[in-house]
């Protein structure tokens, strides 16, 4: 996806079992996060920020998904475990991962594997894609934003 892009078509499994569809956000600001993997330190941190923040999102008209390639169940227990707000799609086979360009190379004590880039995508009420955030930091991304949003 790029800047000026429109998201067509794209249907995945949330944690409760109903489908996300993309075209039903049409008329609404659409906030797609991908993260590494449910329940590890960052990307629980990430998730709890956005869940703290989702009434002022749903406030300023827009809706939050988390994507990782974790299993539905997996989710479930993230949701759970930490009382979280947000919506999760799972994408096991990585078809929306790699659309985004977020499934790439990374390299950790100098062995290199593949893995989500924490990136986040925030798509206007025409579902056009108007800003990308790569490489995320999670200290306070969720209210930089929303920030962003209010503007």
């Amino acid at each position: 996806m790029k800047i000026g892009e429109k998201l067509n078509n794209v249907k995945l499994l949330l944690e409760d079992g109903n489908n996300f569809s993309s075209d039903e956000f049409l008329g609404k600001k659409l906030i797609i996060y991908f993260y590494p993997k449910d329940d590890t330190p960052g990307c629980t941190k990430e998730a709890i920020e956005f869940s703290e923040l989702i009434e002022e999102f749903k406030k300023n008209n827009t809706q939050i998904i988390g994507i990782s390639k974790d299993s539905l169940e997996k989710h479930q227990k993230f949701i759970s475990k930490h009382k979280l707000k947000v919506k999760l799609a799972s994408d096991e086979d990585l078809e929306i991962c790699k659309k985004f360009g977020v499934w790439v190379e990374k390299s950790m004590y100098g062995k290199k594997y593949m893995g989500i880039e924490r990136s986040t995508f925030l798509f206007d009420q025409n579902l056009i894609l108007i800003k990308e955030w790569k490489k995320v930091k999670v200290n306070n991304h969720a209210q930089e934003v929303l920030e962003y949003i209010v503007s």
